[in-house]
């Protein structure tokens, strides 16, 4: 699988779709439900752009998009990428992403979905192709809008929540002050493997990313 293939091998030549999950406003902007909305915020500085509302022509996307390449890599121009932050509540976050899906024509293969995971420590990032959305409202919206699976995510650890606290509330608290220093990294490294699948063999960046403690 080259650089310009998604996790099942399509290579159509188009740009790849990365969709931060989230709840829409500042209100939520930094619960550890939007963790996967703060990776595109870095993915776009790094890139020297921001966000606009998508055009109307767009399918009628309700999302905050940026288009660009990531920066030059080994002196060729970085690849094409649509970065999204759907202006929507979670459990609607696939109406967004398959209406930007179509409008661009990019396969469900190059779509990269960065969302927070209550069942991984906090700070922890794992790479998945495919599979199930174990419970996840906006990984369940996107399958069912996109009618695929076959997506490939990067998962945020958050932890889970403390006692007998129902997780629904635990998702829209913002992260403590002892825990905002991990998130830093936390994203900041996020950003990197999503930079890392983009420029090269989802398998192998998913074995070195998983692999790690």
């Amino acid at each position: 699988m080259s650089a310009e293939q998604g996790p099942s091998g399509v290579d159509p030549g188009g740009p790849w779709l990365v969709a931060g999950l989230g709840n829409p406003g500042d209100r939520y902007a930094a619960n550890r439900h939007n963790v996967g909305q703060q990776v595109l915020d870095a993915l776009a500085a790094d890139a020297g752009g921001r966000f606009s509302a998508a055009s109307r022509g767009a399918g009628g996307a309700r999302a905050q998009v940026f288009e660009g390449r990531l920066p030059p890599s080994g002196g060729l121009p970085g690849p094409r990428l649509l970065l999204a932050k759907p202006a929507v509540f979670m459990n609607e976050s696939g109406g967004p992403v398959s209406a930007l899906l179509k409008f661009y024509r990019i396969p469900p293969e190059r779509l990269l979905v960065v969302h927070d995971e209550l069942d991984l420590p906090l700070g922890t990032i794992r790479l998945k192709a495919g599979g199930g959305e174990g419970g996840h409202n906006g990984l369940r919206s996107v399958s069912k809008s996109t009618g695929s699976t076959s997506y490939a995510r990067v998962r945020l650890g958050i932890g889970r929540p403390p006692g007998r606290m129902d997780p629904a509330d635990f998702v829209l608290r913002d992260f403590s002050t002892a825990e905002r220093e991990e998130v830093v990294f936390m994203v900041a490294d996020a950003a990197d493997a999503v930079r890392q699948v983009l420029l090269s063999d989802f398998a192998r960046i998913q074995a070195t990313i998983n692999a790690k403690g």
